[in-house]
């Protein structure tokens, strides 16, 4: 998917979303302010670190985003400012994702790693999930 398909579609979402969601903003006391760049291109940027190489967001931002997509986002902000404007849309991301979730076919995928609940010595007094939890072996040990 092209960097416009994506934006094209999580604009098409915040378009729906974004007047239900300022009405209860406005209803419980708080509104959102304006900024200069607009949420859609705030959540595209954060989708598209999530599709990228990038292991830090820092990185990610300074040296992709600012070089690379300014002819795309034109009103790019800085780094800190932009860290500062990504919770103003977590509520809105969230919702965008959902909306892209499939239908399960029936076949999943599931992370076999171990959760170490408790030391072994310490097991018998660990009630947290008695009853639900088992003891159980890796190939580690």
């Amino acid at each position: 998917m092209s960097i416009l398909e994506l934006f094209c579609s999580v604009d098409d979402f915040w378009q729906h979303f974004a007047p239900n969601w300022h009405h209860d903003l406005l209803t419980s006391g708080r509104r959102l302010r304006p900024n200069q760049l607009y949420p859609s291109e705030i959540m595209t940027i954060i989708i598209l670190f999530q599709q990228s190489h990038y292991r830090a967001f820092k990185a990610y931002y300074t040296e992709y985003v600012q070089r690379h997509l300014r002819s795309e986002f034109p009103t790019l902000v800085s780094y800190s400012r932009f860290v500062e404007l990504m919770p103003t849309v977590l509520i809105p991301l969230v919702a965008n994702l959902h909306t892209q979730l499939g239908h399960c076919t029936g076949i999943s995928f599931i992370d076999s790693t171990s959760l170490a609940v408790c030391h072994n010595a310490r097991i018998h007094q660990h009630c947290v999930f008695a009853g639900r939890a088992a003891r159980g072996k890796t190939s580690v040990g």
